[in-house]
């Protein structure tokens, strides 16, 4: 017997995952082959991945973190309401625009990182004898 973290995906839930998945927009495609085979931090991503009632495009389940890819299509009211539904889950949501993604990839992936690894806010001292 398999050991799920969560619940295996409804069956329709996984169908509308595996279209969303085909269906990819180059920026969704261009941002994947980045965050997949553990390439930031060694960290695990999801794409298309289901938190209910929702299907987020980026998600690492070990980081608490969501990464969406909006395009023309995303209206700014019901984007905040489904950031606030999944902040208030403890997930932390990281927004980018689909053009940020296709021209400004290295930006894109820098703030991916920082959120996963936050650098140190004071710099780590010497140890005692060392420096002046």
């Amino acid at each position: 017997m398999t050991n799920h973290r969560r619940p295996p995906m409804a069956t329709r839930s996984l169908e509308r995952a595996r279209e969303l998945r085909s269906g990819s927009t180059d920026a969704e495609r261009k941002l994947w082959s980045v965050l997949r085979g553990g390439n930031i931090d060694g960290l695990k991503f999801r794409r298309q991945h289901s938190i209910p009632p929702y299907m987020v495009d980026f998600c690492c389940l070990s980081a608490d973190l969501v990464v969406e890819v909006d395009g023309s299509q995303h209206s700014e009211e019901s984007d905040r309401a489904r950031t606030r539904f999944l902040e208030s889950k403890g997930f932390t949501v990281l927004r980018f625009w689909d053009n940020d993604v296709l021209t400004q990839i290295e930006a894109v992936v820098e703030a991916i990182c920082r959120t996963v690894s936050p650098s140190p806010l004071t710099p780590t001292p010497l140890p005692s004898g060392e420096g002046l």
